[in-house]
């Protein structure tokens, strides 16, 4: 049987490039290469032979997150070169990526989100505005980054000013949000046309860790992954519809996973990632193990998924 000519794209420019070298390694070593025929890039110094290669390319694995990888800009490239990828497009990658975008959706698609504000870095927000509009405790979130980077809890008055330092330091708008005390699950789905939202993960960070940020999400050990989440079936089947609600208002294709906080009977909607982590760890491939679907065999869904494109 004549192997499929895969590219595999990992690390890039953003600020998430560790984390996306790592996942490609591992996704690598687990690519069945009886099946692939298998060509690396980084898109950091790699562009230019991704292009001379591409009329030999049969599909591409994006195993990138953040910047010029999770926000559409790969996958317009992509799209130019002919080349058919794993996962979301242009427009709902782009729009996934976008805090203050996506939640206008949710709430447009019935999701219940936390209270928010938005501030600008030319024309920042207030302490006291900000108070009055989401309450303490506030979380602090750049606009367009990944993997909790800037993120911060701000429990305090005085806390909102440097925490919004921190957030403008890396996106212009500012996404300010209530602190939501609850279980936080997030919902995995797999699929183009005939979605499946797979088993919940339940996140418990480590004592070390006030929420799932950078460290706690990728240190070995740091957080405690629950599969499947602890919930009531009635809650379960809820939190599975909103992910799969997500997935179709930010018009995800292939995959995606929505997190979410459960607090009593209620569901927030977080935010939805359009290229989930990607190692055999990693809470995507968490998910579908749990429903039957090994790391080999999940990244062989992906590849199909793209090419039924």
């Amino acid at each position: 049987m004549k192997k499929i000519r895969l590219a595999l794209l990992s690390g890039g420019n953003s600020s998430e490039r560790e984390v996306s070298l790592k996942s490609g390694d591992q996704v690598y070593a687990a690519l069945d290469k009886s099946k692939y025929e298998i060509k690396r890039y980084d898109p950091r110094s790699d562009l230019p032979q991704l292009v001379a290669d591409a009329p030999n390319l049969d599909v591409a694995l994006i195993i990138m997150h953040g910047r010029y990888g999770e926000d559409g800009t790969i996958q317009g490239l992509l799209d130019l070169l002919g080349v058919p990828y794993q996962g979301s497009g242009v427009m709902a990658s782009a729009v996934a990526m976008n805090k203050e975008i996506s939640k206008k959706l949710y709430q447009q698609a019935g999701l219940k989100v936390p209270r928010a504000v938005f501030s600008d870095r030319r024309a920042p927000l207030e302490p006291t505005a900000i108070i009055e509009a989401v309450g303490l405790p506030a979380v602090i979130k750049p606009v367009n980054e990944g993997s909790s980077i800037g993120i911060s809890i701000a429990r305090q008055p005085e806390e909102l000013a440097a925490g919004l330092d921190k957030a403008f330091a890396l996106d212009r708008r500012v996404l300010i949000e209530e602190f939501i005390a609850g279980v936080e699950v997030t919902c995995a789905v797999l699929g183009n046309d005939d979605l499946q939202a797979l088993p919940l993960v339940e996140i418990i960070p480590g004592e070390a860790y006030t929420f799932f940020d950078y460290e706690a999400k990728y240190l070995p050990g740091a957080s405690n992954e629950i599969v499947p989440a602890r919930l009531s079936p009635e809650l379960t089947a809820r939190v599975q519809e909103c992910g799969l609600t997500a997935h179709r208002a930010l018009g995800c294709r292939g995959y995606s996973r929505t997190d979410t906080m459960v607090r009593g009977e209620e569901i927030f909607v977080l935010e939805t990632n359009t290229i989930p982590g990607m190692t055999a760890t990693s809470l995507f491939p968490q998910a579908a193990a749990a429903a039957g679907l090994p790391f080999p065999a999940l990244l062989d869904r992906l590849v199909s998924l793209a090419l039924e494109k």
